[in-house]
């Protein structure tokens, strides 16, 4: 058997070696075996938090149990934690955040304060989006929900540096319209402590809107980056050695 021999395809000739050609197969298929495994390593990775989240879901302590020393503004391991809570809203007491936007729609956020049966602290509950496309004077479509009801959530710390415009509230006229949602300028307007943070409501709960916020970013661009690289390494491979085995960069030069 020859291991060398040249193959010809009308202009390009391609020098083949069979042995060199076999280590030129091995590493690209290696290389890209790599990438595939980030891959699959990137989906282990959204499954296992997406399990994980929907553990938190049913297992959500209640509100109550979260410890005072975690209530800190500056505490970040609370975001998203679950939580569940038990109580009545104050329907007539709801807030519209303005111009939130979902489906390139512009809306209101809503939120409403709830009011715990255990120690009657109130909780500002983002229901989700509703329209702002209504003929003028008509009042939003806010979806009140009577009576006791058991709901979950999740906690949303907001960023250290986040933008909060200043709003000019009129406080004698509800449901209050803000620029953005500040837990302690609603606290002073409804005259008693509210939870620090804002509690979005999980799907299919008592009082769920549209839900417009962003979900739970899992962050796989590690593993994206490292399958692309390898992936990229593996052209390079067979590009490499295309080259040095034709005369195709003779012909591209002479184009």
């Amino acid at each position: 058997m020859h291991l060398k021999f040249q193959l010809d395809l009308g202009p390009l000739h391609v020098r083949i070696n069979w042995l060199i050609l076999a280590c030129v197969l091995i590493t690209a298929l290696t290389l890209g075996r790599l990438g595939l495994w980030q891959l699959s390593r990137a989906a282990e990775q959204v499954q296992a938090q997406e399990a994980l989240q929907a553990e938190l879901q049913e297992n959500a302590p209640p509100i109550e149990s979260l410890p005072d020393r975690s209530l800190s503004t500056a505490n970040t391991n609370l975001q998203n934690r679950h939580v569940s809570l038990r109580g009545r809203y104050l329907n007539e007491r709801t807030i519209l955040v303005l111009a939130e936007f979902f489906n390139d729609q512009i809306g209101y956020g809503v939120v409403t304060p709830f009011r715990l049966d255990s120690n009657g602290e109130l909780v500002l509950v983002n229901r989700g989006w509703t329209t702002g496309i209504l003929p003028v004077d008509t009042p939003p479509y806010l979806g009140p929900v009577e009576g006791p009801v058991t709901i979950t959530g999740q906690i949303h710390v907001p960023e250290p540096n986040a933008r909060v415009i200043g709003s000019e509230i009129d406080a004698s006229q509800w449901p209050l319209r803000v620029r953005s949602l500040e837990v302690d300028v609603i606290s002073q307007i409804l005259t008693e402590p509210v939870f620090p943070f804002e509690v979005r409501l999980t799907e299919n709960q008592p009082g769920t809107l549209a839900r417009y916020w962003p979900g739970v970013i899992i962050d796989v661009n590690q593993h994206l980056f490292y399958a692309l690289q390898w992936f990229v390494f593996a052209i390079i491979v067979l590009l490499a050695a295309l080259l040095g085995s034709s005369n195709l960069l003779q012909i591209l030069r002479a184009d």
